[in-house]
């Protein structure tokens, strides 16, 4: 019989999968627990259509992601941050401050978690990179100045 799974069942899928189960399984334990429903021709239909929606939507976001890549090919942000003798800084320049930077320079929202960077303890260029999602990244020249 096939099914459309209504909620996450363990062993068997997650939420709007179409499957293939026995007949016993789905009339005993499926349908009376409301976890799936019956998958009448109506319903094939719109699960295609939800998952045509879905592979758009996530081609969509992949070009998005492409494109702002493709955009910041070659970007060069500034971050200022005191400095001693020789260059070097009063603690570290670290992903946080160099997303707040980013975001204001690129209108974009690029999260502190998606940025990989060495860690900075002198002033100086360094290479950033950004995971921008879907497997595109891009990398970015950050450069570090002497406050003031």
């Amino acid at each position: 019989m096939k099914i459309i799974l209504s909620a996450d069942v363990a062993g068997q899928g997650k939420k709007g999968d179409l499957l293939t189960v026995s007949d016993g399984y789905a009339r005993n334990f499926l349908f009376p627990r409301k976890l799936a429903f019956e998958a009448t021709p109506e319903a094939i239909a719109d699960y295609k259509r939800r998952e045509k929606a879905k592979a758009d939507k996530l081609a969509s976001d992949k070009e998005k992601a492409q494109e702002l890549s493709r955009r910041l090919k070659d970007a060069k942000i500034t971050v200022e941050a005191k400095c001693g003798a020789g260059g070097r800084l009063f603690g570290s320049v670290t992903n946080v401050e160099v997303a707040d930077v980013f975001n204001k320079a690129y209108k974009t929202k690029i999260d502190r978690h998606d940025i990989q960077i060495d860690p900075v303890k002198q002033c100086g260029t360094y290479t950033a990179k950004l995971k921008l999602g879907y497997g595109v990244s891009a990398e970015v020249t950050v450069e570090v100045t002497a406050l003031g």
